[in-house]
């Protein structure tokens, strides 16, 4: 990569599918921070807190079945926050979900950029960083 992205943030209450996506983003060395929130509720904490003192991230691969507060309700928290907290985020849906009405929704919610089957691989990494930070990669 030209420029490493800023901070990609995994939310997913997974322990396995999150050290599997931290894996891959750090062997293809793109990232500069990789940040790990297991509820919707704590990544909205971490896009809010800390005074700006966090980095933003660049990219959200975000689960749609969790516990407490699922992708969609994420989502909607999400569009209740101030322009400063969403940055311009490239947010990708990262699920087991083999509901085509959650890929259909998906395509309806322009925050989402992307809907992808689990687990992340190192191509679907590699196809991700092309298609949505060719300026970067």
């Amino acid at each position: 990569m030209k420029n490493k992205l800023n901070c990609v943030l995994l939310i997913d209450d997974d322990e396995p599918t999150n050290f599997l996506s931290r894996m891959h983003i750090e062997r293809a060395n793109c990232a500069e921070h990789i940040q790990v929130a297991q509820s919707g509720a704590a990544a909205l904490e971490y896009l809010t807190a800390g005074g700006g003192n966090a980095p933003c991230p660049s990219l959200i691969l975000l689960d749609i079945n969790m516990p407490a507060m699922n992708g969609w309700e994420f989502l909607a928290k999400y569009n209740e926050l101030e322009e400063c907290h969403k940055g311009r985020i490239v947010m990708v849906m990262l699920t087991t979900s083999l509901n085509p009405d959650d890929k259909e929704k998906a395509k309806t919610i322009p925050e989402i950029s992307g809907y992808e089957s689990k687990p992340l691989t190192p191509q679907k990494l590699d196809d991700l960083l092309k298609k949505y930070f060719s300026d970067h990669y």
